[in-house]
């Protein structure tokens, strides 16, 4: 098999992964708590992660990690599982799968954003139309169709939406100075993170016997969308022959979600949901054509 069309399967194989992550999460929350799914999701995906490291033979480079290395898996972990998750999940525990998904998928823009600030980036006029094209199919999701008149169902799991894809932006933007080898450093910030979640549940959660349905789920989505899957995107991206080959692929997974939330949790797809989904991957589409221009 050629190298790109092994690129393609691995490609696919992850977007099929993230594409069940919302359907996963929602029916999980009807046995657990936000803050005992994330738990038992990043400590799923430790003991994976742990086990791709041993399996990759790169055990040595954890060893070889410096007190400074530590404190940076500290401080990204803190991000990404702890906050990030933390957020995503209770905005899941309030908004139906429909809307939760497509309004944590605005991150790309959130990202650019943040890199005025933080990585002093300019923001083109192509770059600022897709940020309101965006924006504005997050507000079709979040009024039910209804955008002109700013009434919001559920205000609170919007903003928890939304926020998370803010920690994840500062997560990436501060990953970008981490030099260590991708697989390890991900293990390493789970590591450290799943600890602190430990932590949390114990203080401001009442601590029972989950409902084994519950724990199944967060075993799969911690052993596929945070651990296999990042192993499968990382295979795609050293196999292409362009990232952009297989960058637009991802494009897939919001709509392929829909089906799954669809068939597996049951909820009627509205018509909103669809056309602010359009609207929010349309401003992305614009988006990465306008950082390709920048770039050239």
């Amino acid at each position: 098999m050629k190298k790109q069309r092994k690129a393609y399967l691995y490609a696919l194989s992850t977007i099929a992964l993230w594409s069940t992550v919302a359907s996963a999460c929602k029916l999980s929350l009807e046995y657990l708590r936000p803050a005992e799914l994330v738990f038992y999701s990043a400590l799923t995906s430790t003991i994976v992660l742990g086990g791709i490291v041993c399996w990759k033979r790169k055990i040595h480079l954890v060893k070889e990690l410096t007190i400074a290395d530590w404190i940076l898996s500290c401080k990204l972990g803190f991000l990404n599982p702890f906050l990030y998750y933390l957020v995503l999940f209770k905005a899941y525990d309030l908004l139906p799968a429909q809307q939760a998904q497509p309004l944590n998928y605005t991150w790309a823009v959130t990202l650019s954003l943040l890199s005025v600030p933080l990585l002093k980036q300019k923001l083109g006029k192509q770059q600022l139309i897709a940020i309101l094209i965006c924006y504005f199919g997050v507000l079709v999701i979040s009024t039910n169709g209804n955008p002109l008149s700013l009434h919001f169902d559920n205000p609170a799991g919007v903003l928890l939406a939304l926020l998370s894809t803010l920690f994840w932006s500062l997560y990436w933007i501060a990953n970008t100075r981490d030099s260590r080898d991708p697989v390890v450093g991900l293990f390493m910030n789970f590591l450290c993170a799943t600890p602190c979640v430990a932590i949390y549940v114990l203080m401001f959660e009442q601590v029972h016997i989950p409902d084994i349905r519950g724990v199944a789920g967060a075993v799969y989505l911690g052993f596929f969308e945070m651990g296999v899957a990042f192993l499968l995107w990382l295979t795609a991206m050293k196999l292409t022959e362009s990232a952009a080959k297989i960058a637009n692929l991802i494009f897939l997974s919001p709509f392929l979600s829909l089906v799954f939330i669809y068939f597996l949790v049951g909820e009627e797809i509205m018509p909103s949901t669809l056309a602010g989904l359009l609207f929010i991957v349309a401003g992305l589409i614009v988006q990465g054509r306008g950082a390709k221009r920048v770039e050239v």
